[in-house]
């Protein structure tokens, strides 16, 4: 099951490509069973070679900026019709109409099933929900503990002054002792 950082780079790439104007976005789970690869690929298309550059560059800028997260390899940027770039969790297609039409990925991978952005966004929602359910409950263990050393302590019956009296008496001690010691 992807982790929560791979669901939320998908969706940062996806909304890089929707900034600039890439047409016809699919984002495809693959099937475990016959994709040892990747999770998901993320498939759009330009209208021009130019484009196509300009989406990948902005996808790259954003998750280097946001996450610090960098592409394992790119491939095809410099002729601009048909763009990878490999996430590893993911992988990037950007194609040019022409070439994603004659290539077909989504015909190829049949067992793969297409997520909008929305349903991603969702269930990345329901896995932070279900993570921070998780973890609040070790963190109540922890106020329990400090409640019982708390406890504890004041059944011990020190008062809190006198320790922090001791406390100062000892500094102006050791600062006496500093005083005599330069002199």
């Amino acid at each position: 099951m992807p982790s929560t950082e791979s669901y939320q780079l998908l969706l940062a790439a996806a909304a890089a490509c929707e900034d600039k104007k890439a047409e016809d976005i699919r984002i495809l789970a693959l099937d475990p069973s016959e994709s040892g690869l990747t999770d998901y690929f993320l498939i759009c298309n330009g209208t021009n070679d130019r484009q196509n550059v300009a989406i990948t560059d902005e996808i790259e800028l954003r998750l280097k900026r946001d996450f610090g997260t960098y592409p394992n390899s790119v491939e095809g940027r410099r002729q601009g019709e048909w763009i990878l770039m490999d996430y590893v969790d993911f992988i990037v297609h950007v194609f040019s109409a022409e070439k994603r039409a004659h290539y077909g990925l989504e015909r190829m991978r049949k067992s793969a099933t297409t997520i909008s952005v929305a349903e991603l966004s969702a269930e990345l929602k329901n896995l932070i929900a279900s993570t921070r359910s998780r973890t609040a409950k070790p963190e109540a263990t922890k106020v329990a503990a400090k409640k019982a050393v708390v406890k504890k302590v004041a059944a011990k019956k020190i008062p809190a002054k006198k320790a922090m009296a001791k406390k100062a008496l000892a500094k102006k001690a050791v600062a006496k002792k500093i005083a005599t010691a330069k002199k």
